[in-house]
Order: C-alpha cells, then sequence, then structure tokens
C-alpha cells in the first residue's frame, strides 16, 4: 500500500506544480515600451553622504586647494568647502551642487570643471532574497533590480508584487510599496534607488494559494477518490 500511496502523491505533487501561476514570479509582465524611461537619474544629497568632489582648471596649482580627499555632509546637511567656508549641500542634486559650486568658484578659478560623487552610495536589502545585507556601488544609477541582483535575486517564495522600500525624504521616512511584476513598474519614482534606502521583501505565506491555483479544488477530489480507492484494493 506504501508504494500506491507514493505513486499517487508523486502523481497529485505534478498536477500541483502545474496550476501553479506564473504571474507571481516573473518581472516586468505587460507592455514592453520602455521608450519614456528616464536614464538622467540625478541623486539627491543626503546628511552623512561622504562626498568627492574634484576641481579641474587650467591653472592647476590654483585649484589644489579645493580638492581635499572627501568632504562629509554633516547632521545639518553642510559641508566646509576650502575659502569659500561652509556650504549648506543636503536637498540638493549632485547636478545643482556642480552649478552652485562653479558660481562660487568663478571668483577664485578660470572656467573651473566640477566632478561629484558619493562614496558611500549604499542599499540595505533584507528579506526573502539570496543574499541579504548592505550592498554598496560605485555609481549613482542604481536600480532596484541593481540591488536584488547584488542580493542574489528573490527566492521562488518572496512577494515580487509588494516589495516594501522605506525612503528617507530630507529627514521624513516614507513607506512605499511596489510590485515589480508589472512592466510599468520602470517609470515608478522607486525604479532607482536613493543612498541608504532600505528594501524588505516579505515572504509569501507558506500555504497553498487557491487563486494562483484554479484547478486545485478539481485535483484535490481526484487526488481523494485515488487514495480511497487504493485503499480499498490493497485491503
Amino acid at each position: 500500500m506504501k508504494n500506491y500511496f507514493f505513486y499517487i502523491s508523486i502523481l497529485f505533487l505534478f498536477l500541483f506544480s502545474s496550476c501553479v501561476s506564473k504571474k507571481k514570479f516573473v518581472y516586468l509582465q505587460g507592455s514592453q515600451d520602455f521608450s519614456n524611461v528616464s536614464t538622467n537619474y540625478d541623486p539627491i544629497i543626503q546628511n552623512d553622504d561622504l562626498l568627492s568632489i574634484v576641481v579641474t582648471t587650467q591653472e592647476v596649482e590654483a585649484a589644489a586647494p579645493f580638492n581635499l580627499p572627501n568632504y562629509l555632509v554633516d547632521n545639518e546637511g553642510k559641508i566646509d568647502f576650502p575659502v569659500i567656508g561652509n556650504i549648506q549641500v543636503s536637498g540638493y542634486s549632485i547636478k545643482e551642487l556642480k552649478s552652485m559650486l562653479k558660481q562660487k568658484l568663478a571668483t577664485h578659478l578660470i572656467d573651473p570643471v566640477i566632478n561629484i560623487k558619493i562614496l558611500n552610495f549604499k542599499v540595505t536589502v533584507l528579506g526573502d532574497v539570496g543574499s541579504p545585507g548592505v550592498k554598496s556601488f560605485i555609481n549613482h544609477r542604481v536600480t532596484l533590480f541593481d540591488a536584488i541582483g547584488a542580493s542574489g535575486d528573490l527566492t521562488v517564495f518572496a512577494k515580487r508584487y509588494n516589495i516594501l522600500i522605506v525612503r528617507d525624504i530630507q529627514g521624513l521616512k516614507t513607506f512605499n510599496r511596489v510590485d515589480i511584476t508589472k512592466a510599468d513598474f520602470v517609470n515608478s519614482p522607486f525604479y532607482y534607488m536613493d543612498q541608504n534606502d532600505l528594501v524588505y521583501v516579505e515572504q509569501r505565506k507558506a500555504k497553498i494559494d487557491a487563486t494562483a491555483m484554479p484547478g486545485l479544488p478539481i485535483y484535490a477530489s481526484i487526488f481523494s477518490l485515488l487514495l480511497t480507492v487504493t485503499l480499498l484494493v490493497t485491503k
């Protein structure tokens, strides 16, 4: 009887797995028109960011005093910039800060060129992923998929349709849910990560989801019938 029960169980599991909906697992489903996706993401500078600010000009020696190893944004959102003094930088985009510094340096340097980089750009990914933890990146255009990829991808049990992103916007924590199974997610303000974002991937409940498997009641009935017949035959 044990052999009969084993083979019937295998058959049931095969039927069970065949009716699982792929809609909960496949990324970016639906329209594939990504022509309107912006690639000009410009991160906003935050308190405690570590900035690299490199100033170049034709007069190399004149620019040297401004090129410190790095600049730490203090808890008031300021940096201490040589010659100019304390500058409010928190809340500015990198592009905006470049423009402001160029104006301030115009009286000291001829046609200065300024490059700014966030040295401690990181995203924390927790929950149902292959390798949770703090993920550091050397560039600013980090997407949610980059963060997920750096974390070993989502497990098969992860809720791809309800990922939580905790974001700090000028000291205010915001809690945002995103669905990466939909193609239009690429137009979301959370497609690109901000530094210090927290991504939490919740696990689906460890139970059979009847809405994802509409044929389950039929298969359950078949299994019950086969089990009953097996028991009667083997008596």
